[in-house]
């Protein structure tokens, strides 16, 4: 997707940091549905001055969701797993990372932005696309096999679902582990 600001926005330059605190506005809430009026106090500026920099509330949240999309594809950027990993450590690393207490209000966010696409919003809709597709991008080189990566990744999403919802990381470890393994030694006795 890799969304940037658009061009009447860009021309107000917007001061730099002021899309990183609005992003970790949302990351603390949890979602994008704050107001202008909630959201300006969070970032020390005015809910006038939101606008004068970023046009609409709508420009704003396509600015925040491509930083957001930045921030994750540096997070599960496929060479920041050392030469030799297992898919075994390969997995249990994303899903550490993916339930680090730190990760809470990222995933809350990411939510409401795919809960926004099933809702009609084009931009969401574009965001969710773009992370299969980088998702896929990242586990084909550990699970060749299209079919097993598409399963892992329904299982992924799956098992942060239920994290989110019961707080249980153990239990969405405990069956990524399981297809891992069942699907390691298949692909070893081949």
């Amino acid at each position: 997707m890799k969304k940037s600001l658009n061009a009447e926005t860009d021309k107000r330059r917007v001061p730099n940091g002021l899309l990183e605190k609005c992003l970790a506005a949302y990351i603390a809430a949890g979602t994008l549905d704050l107001s202008l009026d909630q959201l300006a106090p969070e970032v020390g500026v005015s809910k006038r001055m939101l606008i004068h920099y970023f046009v609409s509330r709508e420009n704003l949240e396509i600015a925040v969701i491509g930083l957001l999309e930045d921030r994750l594809r540096a997070q599960f950027d496929p060479a920041s797993f050392p030469p030799g990993t297992s898919p075994q450590e390969f997995v249990g690393t994303l899903w550490s990372r993916s339930t680090a207490p730190a990760s809470r209000g990222v995933l809350l966010l990411i939510m409401d932005v795919t809960r926004r696409g099933w809702s009609g919003s084009e931009h969401a809709r574009a965001f969710y696309l773009e992370q299969q597709r980088m998702w896929q991008e990242l586990l084909l080189p550990y699970f060749p096999d299209r079919a097993v990566a598409d399963e892992l990744l329904q299982l992924f999403q799956g098992a942060v679902l239920v994290y989110l919802v019961t707080g249980d990381a153990e239990q969405g470890s405990r069956s990524l582990r399981r297809m891992v393994q069942r699907n390691c030694v298949v692909e070893g006795s081949a």
